[in-house]
């Protein structure tokens, strides 16, 4: 398997051309992901769980004595293997220090000879020679280390389920046969308690995984308490707030701790498409002298004797940021907005995942937000299937196809209406209550847009439409469930601009970082913001949002 894994990656890396090897990111598997770096830059390998002695026997099975140039060991590293350009082999997750980025054309310059590969072997904090449980082999002698799952005393014979990220594994213990003090030590541990094993790993199909270790040494590095405040094993079912106030133990089921091993990969895959269309990354600030939308739905803090607040949105920063020669930009930050809702889909902190593009219309936005959900969606498919299968979704999985449909906000009313399920009938200017957006999702089947939003319901930012003032160019991305995105095209024209301050109440002047960029040439500009832990819910049909965020804040909870 290891051998089939390096032959792989050596084929990819020969159907470069040139001097350029190539590095293929933490679980992605997808060709329009991979990054090109000069083969002289130095790539220190950080792997997922992986035998690191398999890994160098396959990679000299398959490239032959000829391509290992140098080996050598360092206190910190044990070996290093130089290769020539085109027998590199990466394994899945990489961990770049000091590589200098290369765009596609210099690689014609041909200035690098080799490249060098540097293999860890031994894990941060001291646990050396520690084998992951997916890792153990029949035949292999290992150190496993992990929480204690499950016990199970069949009287002559019990049986210990450790547990590790990259899954389980059964111990064996024969009390007849083996030390009584290791068999008492094994079978006296409490459930989630931190333990080393090191034995013999033999194939058994009747284990959970086909395989058991015979122990031979075994050490209580921490041990847990016997009453848990919940149930890892999921034997027993926990309140919500419960798993709340335990995040840590709660992250050790395998259905939780899928969800966030999905949210990182939809958020590593959003960088990604960003990067792909050409954006810059940008950090904005997070405390602020005033709000986005003027002091409602704002969290005031004192700021070294000053009234200041915690950001609701980086729009304005992020409108600055299209202005200057950047252009493009995104963020994937925290918000913060002080709403009293207490319901399945509201958060008073989130994450925003927001873009701004100059020289870009309402239409170009809209086009960029369907890249990054598709995007998302793709790379959870191809990425995440194990975790699907663990959430039981797999198969209704399904990829958002064709053209998110485009619907004028007078249509959408216009469809709500005909559903027949809201008591009263919507009328232009009327904001969409929730039972009216899921009338509609029901009705579309799928994402949609709605578009040319009155206004007067749309922020002072918005820009209208130059042929009709009525209209803006605002829009928002829908899920059949809910709302994911609001966007449109901003207002880049200073005496407008200053007018859609004063027609919503707000002092322009409080506003004078942000207004008098205006002054000094801004382009027309365009944008979103994108809601991550509602991208996350409504992708894996979750049925509270706090089921999405590590520590959720909302009314009732500021702790833990």
């Amino acid at each position: 398997m290891a051998a089939a894994f390096v032959r792989r990656k050596r084929d990819e890396v020969a159907s470069l051309e040139g001097n350029s090897a190539i590095v293929t990111p933490k679980r992605s598997g997808s060709r329009q992901n991979v990054q090109r770096f000069l083969v002289a830059d130095v790539v220190v390998i950080r792997p997922r769980p992986f035998s690191w002695r398999k890994f160098v026997e396959a990679t000299a099975q398959v490239l032959g004595v000829g391509g290992v140039r140098e080996l050598f060991s360092s206190k910190s590293i044990p070996f290093a293997v130089v290769l020539t350009p085109l027998e590199v082999a990466f394994v899945d997750s990489v961990h770049i220090t000091g590589v200098r980025h290369v765009r596609t054309k210099s690689f014609r310059q041909n200035r690098t000879r080799k490249i060098v590969l540097k293999f860890g072997l031994t894990q941060s904090g001291g646990m050396q020679n520690r084998t992951y449980t997916a890792d153990a082999e029949p035949g292999d002698h290992v150190t496993v280390a992990g929480w204690v799952h499950e016990v199970r005393d069949l009287g002559g014979i019990a049986f210990l389920i450790l547990r590790d990220t990259s899954g389980k594994i059964q111990i064996k213990f024969e009390k007849d046969e083996m030390d009584e003090e290791l068999v008492d030590t094994g079978l006296g541990v409490a459930r989630e308690s931190v333990i080393t094993v090191t034995g013999a790993v033999d194939e058994e199909p009747r284990a959970p995984t086909g395989v058991e270790i015979t122990p031979e040494e075994l050490e209580v590095v921490a041990p847990a308490d016997p009453q848990l405040p919940l149930d890892p094993s999921e034997k027993v079912d926990a309140e919500l707030s419960t798993r709340l106030d335990n995040r840590t133990l709660d992250l050790r089921k395998d259905e939780v701790q899928a969800i966030f091993e999905i949210r990182a990969e939809i958020l590593r895959a959003t960088r990604d498409h960003f990067r792909k269309v050409g954006c810059t990354e940008i950090t904005t600030p997070k405390i602020v002298a005033t709000g986005t939308e003027g002091g409602t739905e704002l969290f005031p803090i004192t700021y070294f004797g000053e009234e200041a607040f915690m950001n609701q949105s980086p729009q304005l920063f992020k409108q600055l940021m299209a202005g200057s020669n950047l252009e493009e930009v995104f963020e994937i930050g925290p918000i913060f907005r002080a709403e009293e809702h207490n319901t399945p889909r509201h958060l008073n902190e989130a994450t925003s995942i927001d873009y701004e593009g100059a020289f870009c219309d309402h239409h170009d936005a809209m086009d960029v937000v369907e890249g990054v959900v598709k995007a998302a969606y793709e790379a959870v498919a191809e990425n995440c299937a194990d975790q699907l299968e663990t959430l039981d979704i797999a198969d209704e999985f399904d990829l958002p196809e064709g053209d998110f449909p485009r619907l004028s906000y007078e249509e959408a009313i216009e469809r709500i209406n005909a559903t027949g399920e809201l008591d009263e009938q919507l009328v232009w200017g009327d904001d969409l209550p929730t039972e009216g957006e899921k009338a509609l999702g029901a009705d579309v089947g799928g994402h949609y847009f709605i578009t040319d939003w009155p206004s007067e319901i749309k922020p002072f930012y918005i820009m209208d439409h130059e042929d009709d003032e009525q209209l803006s160019t605002g829009f928002d991305l829908m899920h059949p469930e809910m709302e994911l995105v609001s966007g449109g095209q901003r207002e880049h024209r200073y005496d407008e601009l200053v007018a859609g301050f004063e027609q919503q109440g707000l002092d322009p002047d409080q506003f004078e970082y942000y207004t008098k960029m205006f002054k000094y040439g801004m382009p027309p500009h365009a944008g979103f913001g994108l809601g991550g832990e509602r991208l996350v819910m409504t992708m894996l049909e979750l049925d509270n949002i706090r089921e999405a965020v590590l520590f959720p804040r909302d009314r009732q909870r500021l702790s833990p």
